[in-house]
């Protein structure tokens, strides 16, 4: 049997390297790391400290509260690692984790992803090592691990091979800067509600219609940022 090589690899720089595969081990994501689609590789940022004490990390200079991760050891463990793609830094002052960049990474050779702790990262080595801040909200985590596993997991979906059927995410939100229409499966009716007629119909025009007005509808009266910017100027 030949070896074919993973289509995407990840490495993910850590202090708690145990909280991998994690959900990433399971169902879609488990069965394509297990067939081989995609590959995962952390390493323990302690690693690369120097001192008996394996410190990594040190006041914040200027004072203030917490530590922060000392740019030497994390300098050391980032050129340490194997170079797949872009040099990520999972950050809650990154730019917005999106489908447009989760598609953007998906059809790379893989990424490093960064998992600071503590405070954060001493700036020098952002700068120094080209790390892209990204993020998945506008709130703060104790790290980057979840984090990491959330955008994992986002990308991993989207790569040949994974999903049973390439249109499984054709229509979903996000996609076509539109939200996600309801879905309904059998009772027909169940607790007095019926599923709208339109979808049994067998008119594939109609439903089709159907599901554009129901996004339409539920991005502008749920994400009126999307909308607007779907349909500038209608509100």
């Amino acid at each position: 049997m030949s070896f074919k090589a993973p289509s995407f690899h990840a490495t993910v720089l850590t202090l708690f390297p145990e909280m991998f595969p994690g959900p990433l081990g399971l169902s879609l994501a488990g069965r394509a790391l297990e067939q081989g689609i995609w590959s995962l590789e952390t390493r323990d940022i302690r690693a690369s400290a120097t001192d008996r004490h394996r410190t990594v990390d040190d006041h914040p200079a200027g004072g203030g509260a917490g530590m922060v991760l000392k740019p030497d050891v994390l300098a050391a463990a980032i050129d340490a690692a194997p170079s797949e793609g872009p040099r990520l830094l999972m950050s809650p002052r990154g730019q917005p984790l999106t489908q447009s960049l989760v598609r953007e990474l998906g059809a790379g050779p893989g990424c490093l992803i960064v998992c600071a702790r503590f405070e954060g990262v001493d700036e020098r080595v952002i700068g120094k090592r080209g790390l892209r801040e990204v993020s998945i909200g506008d709130y703060v985590l104790s790290g980057g691990e979840p984090a990491a596993i959330v955008l994992l997991d986002a990308v991993v979906r989207l790569l040949p091979g994974v999903m049973g059927s390439k249109a499984s995410g054709d229509e979903e939100s996000f996609e076509g800067g539109l939200l996600e229409h309801p879905h309904y499966t059998k009772p027909n009716l169940w607790e007095g509600i019926e599923i709208p007629g339109v979808l049994l119909s067998g008119d594939h025009k109609a439903i089709a219609r159907w599901k554009q007005e129901r996004r339409e509808a539920l991005t502008r009266a749920r994400r009126p940022d999307l909308w607007q910017a779907h349909m500038p100027g209608k509100i």
